[in-house]
């Protein structure tokens, strides 16, 4: 059993190479297979309730959370970040922990419901106003389950959270669509999130066993609040930026509008939803454990970075190109404009996928001070591009001005994410620049495949042209490089077949789950084991393979 991380002088126990591999790719399997349930569960959602609702129903929606999304964050105020970098936590400053969110979560709930009539003048929308009441106790919910959510996750009992997440969206979802099919029109949508929350909470109070003893918030609670006020700063910032568009098409050119835009950017959220939240909820905790052992930290990010450069940067560059095949299939008839709205957003996919593995170091390392600096210069950058795009070429110029400054304000980032760390720029640089490079051969080929098909059916035009877009990719193993990095991926994946070393922290590890009712300052010893194992092992083809947990 390995030494706790946590203790100044200790060094983690260092498993046979075999088992480290095997359980951090069974980690990384398990929490990929919940994402990408849930994947499935929202994509078929989108393609159901697109011929059940109108655009206008889903633009109303939108609406409301892009204004209660900022009262999320506040009640949140990057505690959940926090708590998850944090070395240790008490049981009493885990208790304070509760009170407050809960706390936030009610006053936060009781401010937006007073706030209804002022969201519906914003919008010149009196429809507004009961949406706005029916979605506002979800900050309620979300009050109580954030600490548990983050317990579970710092414990790494990924299993449980992903059988959460699928379980959570399937009611959800199985309501919502029940609910539209009965006609409920625009508050299915309602029905679908809310259902889904109080799920999510019952679910976790279940896995968690949450201890909240006397209403009290302890002094021991500072530290959390002062790291989390800055992650809270930095996901303020995020969130404006990802948010205020829906804002500005929605005041600008209404519901019908927001809907069609807001239709392509659940799409194309899709893949960094499935690689990017899979990485980044294994990653962050283990991670933070690594803090003292920069070789290591450096190794599991390259090989986080390759995995998502070979599984987002093609998948972008070849959706772009068949979007219009794809979204008739998906959305049906009525959506044509989401089609050209997420061939443009695909820019800032890329960019996104990439940006998040920075967010990464920001928060592992104890920066999110500088992160918050460097969004207080650019995020006011991309909002500006907003009202600049929709000026210039309304909600396709909106797009498309987000997605090149999201690009070329990733290059600067680099420098300063990495500046005065031991990562270094080609650290961030060398995993992602052979798909790079793939990227535009990819698209070329599956847009010249979908331009020539043009009058087909849907399903036979998206055939060809994904077929097209592989082509580059599988041309590509032609290069020694490719081929060793390929033959990376497949190590990790192979591992995953592997029997892991026997015992009960190893079973235990391997299943991701940890005892729940131990303190979370002090992770089970399943737990510990799970933090060992997950570290990349000294083989060069560990790093890789390690790339995700």
């Amino acid at each position: 059993m390995g030494t706790r991380p946590d203790e100044p002088g200790d060094r983690m126990s260092a498993p046979s190479t075999d088992r480290l591999a095997h359980t951090s790719s069974r980690g990384v399997f398990v929490t990929m297979g919940g994402f990408g349930g849930k994947t499935l569960i929202q994509l078929a959602s989108t393609v159901v309730l697109a011929r059940l609702l109108s655009p206008a129903d889903f633009g109303l929606v939108a609406m409301v959370t892009a204004i209660v999304g900022v009262a999320d964050l506040v009640r949140d105020f990057g505690l959940t970040g926090a708590i998850i970098q944090a070395r240790k936590l008490s049981e009493r400053m885990w208790m304070s922990v509760m009170w407050l969110s809960v706390a936030l979560g009610i006053g936060l709930m009781l401010l937006i419901a007073a706030s209804a009539p002022l969201i519906a003048w914003l919008y010149d929308e009196q429809r507004l106003i009961p949406l706005t009441l029916a979605i506002a106790p979800i900050l309620l919910v979300n009050g109580l389950t954030m600490p548990m959510q983050a317990r579970v996750q710092r414990d790494l009992r990924f299993g449980t959270l992903a059988n959460i997440d699928v379980v959570s969206m399937l009611v959800g979802v199985g309501l919502g669509i029940a609910t539209a099919a009965l006609g409920w029109g625009v508050w299915s949508l309602v029905v679908m999130s809310g259902a889904g929350q109080v799920y999510r909470l019952v679910a976790l109070w279940v896995a968690s066993r949450p201890r909240f003893g006397r209403p009290h918030i302890s002094r021991e609670v500072l530290p959390l609040v002062t790291t989390g006020g800055s992650l809270f700063g930095v996901q303020l910032l995020n969130y404006a930026t990802k948010n205020l568009d829906n804002v500005v098409i929605g005041q600008q050119l209404g519901p019908a509008a927001l809907g069609q835009y807001s239709r392509a950017y659940a799409l194309y959220l899709l893949p960094m939803q499935q690689l990017n939240g899979t990485l980044g909820r294994v990653a962050l905790p283990v991670l933070s454990k690594l803090q003292d052992d920069p070789e290591r930290f450096r190794r599991y990010t390259r090989g986080a970075l390759m995995i998502i450069g070979y599984l987002t940067i093609p998948v972008y560059a070849v959706a772009a190109a068949v979007s219009s095949p794809l979204v008739a299939i998906l959305l049906g008839p009525g959506w044509e404009e989401a089609a050209t709205l997420f061939s443009i957003l695909a820019l800032a996919g890329i960019a996104q996928a990439i940006g998040s593995v920075l967010g990464w170091l920001y928060l592992t390392l104890g920066r999110a001070h500088k992160q918050l600096l460097f969004f207080v210069i650019t995020r006011p950058i991309l909002i500006a591009g907003y009202f600049v795009g929709i000026w210039w070429a309304g909600v396709e110029g909106l797009a498309l001005v987000f997605g090149v400054l999201s690009l070329l304000l990733l290059i600067p980032e680099l420098v300063y994410a990495t500046s005065g760390t031991f990562m270094r720029v080609r650290d961030i640089l060398a995993p992602i620049a052979r798909p790079l490079v793939l990227a535009p051969l990819c698209f070329g080929a599956a847009f010249a495949v979908e331009r020539a098909t043009d009058g087909m059916p849907a399903v036979l035009q998206l055939a060809l042209g994904v077929a097209a877009g592989v082509v580059p990719l599988l041309a590509s193993l032609a290069i020694p490089a490719y081929r060793r990095d390929l033959a990376q991926i497949v190590g990790f994946v192979k591992q995953v077949r592997k029997p892991a070393s026997t015992g009960p922290a190893s079973d235990a590890a391997a299943s991701g789950s940890a005892e729940p009712d131990e303190p979370i300052g002090e992770p089970s010893a399943a737990a510990r084991s799970d933090v060992d194992e997950v570290i990349l092992d000294d083989a060069e083809l560990a790093r890789e393979r390690k790339a995700e947990p």
